[in-house]
């Protein structure tokens, strides 16, 4: 992979393809930023998506890079969807500690539709469905799961309702994905993928997170669900939350601020301490080697019916590499 980073006299910027930790000790605050360029690009242009499913995957893919970099153990961090939308199915698989592949799938017809009427909204892309955030630490582990129903909200709002009901840790996040046009070395215009997020919550050392507001003297009010109980944010996360609302999309995808430069502008006033960034790769995980195990437990007439021309031809989902095998090889022996 090409050396993305930027480099000044006296700082090294991580540049594209590259999660930036950092924390905001002042305001009892973490959190990951991230900014991909090639890596995303290659990705998305292999599978040759439309548009519109392109850049749906795309901020799956951010939001899987900055999750799944946080991880502390080997393993997987996967996010995939399913729905009843013309996009039925997105699947991100990152694997410790920088790996990520994606793909989409869609009915080719429906999304005709709905880009022939304009409905182009996460929403009315994926419909209703469900989201599958799986941590998974190998085969001798139990994995952990996390589903959230896909509400009608885009990827932001669900993984917030994700962390909310499941993780229960005050978090914020953004995304961008943005197609830009570029001079190639022949001098012509070049159309490229990019992206961009960040995502940032309170630590987990903090004693206060959220606090109820003071009621007057009396009787508590009458309630039968405690989550009507009014509450007040901290003023930390208020006010977190206030200058991460002051991103624009373009600050996430543009080259040019870069996740370092975004931070100083966000937190600066307050003192953020960016740690080593971690590096992400296009890397899919698919081997002839792991097909033929999987073929190998076949019976003879799944062998018999995945036949096409005297040759069974198998194409990886996630990197479009295709395999050819010989029957003979998983057919009984006489």
């Amino acid at each position: 992979m090409p050396d993305t980073s930027i480099r000044t006299d006296e700082y090294v910027f991580a540049g594209d393809d590259a999660v930036v930790p950092f924390q905001v000790q002042e305001l009892d605050a973490r959190g990951r930023a991230v900014q991909l360029g090639p890596t995303l690009d290659d990705i998305l242009s292999r599978h040759d998506y439309p548009e519109p499913v392109a850049k749906l995957l795309a901020e799956a893919i951010v939001l899987t890079v900055l999750l799944g970099t946080s991880l502390k153990f080997d393993g997987k961090f996967i996010f995939q969807s399913q729905s009843d939308g013309p996009v039925d199915m997105l699947v991100v698989d990152f694997r410790t500690p920088n790996s990520v592949r994606a793909y989409a799938r869609y009915d080719e017809e429906r999304l005709a539709e709905a880009i022939a009427e304009n409905r182009l909204s996460p929403v009315e892309l994926m419909g209703g469905g469900t989201l599958a955030l799986t941590v998974d630490q190998g085969e001798y582990t139990q994995r952990y799961q996390g589903i959230v129903a896909l509400d009608g909200s885009n990827l932001e709002e669900i993984a917030k309702t994700y962390f909310r009901q499941s993780e229960q840790i005050p978090t914020d996040l953004r995304l961008s994905v943005a197609k830009l046009i570029e001079r190639g070395e022949d001098g012509k215009p070049v159309e490229q993928w990019r992206a961009g997020g960040l995502i940032v919550q309170f630590l987990p050392e903090s004693e206060l997170r959220m606090r109820q507001r003071d009621l007057p003297a009396g009787d508590a009010p009458e309630s039968d669900d405690d989550d009507e109980i009014d509450l007040v944010e901290d003023d930390d996360w208020a006010e977190i939350k206030a200058l991460v609302a002051t991103i624009e999309s373009s600050e996430l995808t543009d080259p040019q601020v870069g996740a370092e430069r975004l931070l100083y502008r966000l937190f600066h006033e307050r003192g953020v301490r960016v740690f080593d960034a971690v590096p992400v790769n296009d890397d899919c995980s698919c081997s002839r080697e792991k097909i033929a195990g999987v073929l190998s437990g076949f019976t003879a007439e799944e062998i018999t019916d995945s036949i096409e021309d005297g040759k069974i031809n198998v194409t990886c989902e996630f990197c479009s590499t295709e395999y050819e095998f010989d029957p003979a090889e998983f057919l009984p022996k006489n």
